[in-house]
């Protein structure tokens, strides 16, 4: 197949070419700059919307990943970009998509569970309703910015993603200096679920949501066994053999500007991937000990 890829540099987009590419498919890149045309990049100007259309035609898949980080301190300026960089380059992409006279079969956003907000230990599957806060609406623009396509024809998957597993960068590089130095510990109460993928399963679950025509709409993009704050900090202190108790108090966090340790490190979303195992993905890393060897074998 012929698929294109935004956010092809990230941590998740750089993994997702680099498989769909050993999977056979010709994989064609979405770029702001320095498009590479030997390998047949495709620029656009995702605040502008000026994208090479013709370039678009004949595209059998999108895997859309583009946006600004989310971690940083949270300025006025910060959120308005993570909120720009997302909705209305998703605007500006599916209405390219749409205008195609060739379009695509399916469409692969990505969006996360911050939209179901701060909901404790309560079971979240696609079903459940969003939550409050900046990441909630976010994800529901997010998301809904994608349903011109979908009202076109084109099935659409939102990949609602959890934190991402590798010790090549997100959050687990971050907490990596601190647990080798036996200095890290829960956030916070630790009492809070964090809801995780490991990177190769979550690569996988995207190649799988192109392939398989039953996924459309929204998709948790997370392994099947959710944990608080305080168990992953245990799991990962025994993984790297350090000890993992001191915690974070959240009174500091909290005083981080724009809400951001209110909504990531302290917000509790025990997700589950309901659509992805009624479908029949397996995953590789099901449980945070094998997620964890995997992803710092070679690292220690």
């Amino acid at each position: 197949m012929k698929i294109l890829v935004t956010g092809s540099s990230g941590l998740i987009g750089s993994a997702v070419v680099r498989h769909l590419t050993a999977q056979g498919h010709f994989v064609v890149r979405l770029v702001r700059k320095n498009p590479d045309r030997s390998r047949g990049d495709i620029q656009w100007d995702p605040t502008t919307g000026r994208i090479e259309r013709a370039a678009l035609e004949k595209l059998d898949a999108v895997v859309h990943l583009a946006g600004e980080p989310i971690f940083g301190l949270w300025t006025a300026e910060k959120k308005q970009r993570i909120h720009r960089s997302r909705v209305q380059s998703t605007e500006f992409l599916m209405e390219a998509l749409v205008g195609l006279t060739h379009r695509p079969r399916v469409v692969v956003s990505a969006s996360g569970t911050g939209f179901y907000g701060n909901r404790g230990d309560q079971w979240l599957t696609e079903s459940s309703g969003p939550g409050l806060g900046f990441l909630a609406t976010l994800a529901q623009d997010w998301e809904k910015a994608t349903e011109l396509a979908a009202n076109a024809g084109i099935r659409v998957v939102n990949l609602r993603i959890g934190v991402v597993l590798s010790a090549e960068g997100g959050a687990l590089k971050a907490m990596l200096p601190a647990f080798r130095l036996g200095l890290g510990g829960p956030i916070g109460s630790g009492r809070q679920y964090m809801s995780w993928i490991a990177l190769d399963d979550l690569v996988d679950a995207i190649g799988f949501a192109i392939e398989n025509d039953s996924l459309e709409g929204p998709v948790n993009a997370v392994a099947p066994e959710p944990v608080t704050n305080r168990d992953f900090a245990k799991a990962l202190g025994a993984a790297l053999n350090r000890p993992s108790f001191l915690p974070t108090p959240a009174l500091l966090l909290r005083l981080l500007p724009g809400g951001f340790a209110k909504e990531t490190v302290l917000s509790s979303q025990r997700a589950e991937p309901a659509k992805l195992r009624k479908a029949g993905f397996e995953f590789s890393y099901p449980d945070l000990p094998s997620a964890l060897s995997h992803c710092l074998s070679g690292t220690r």
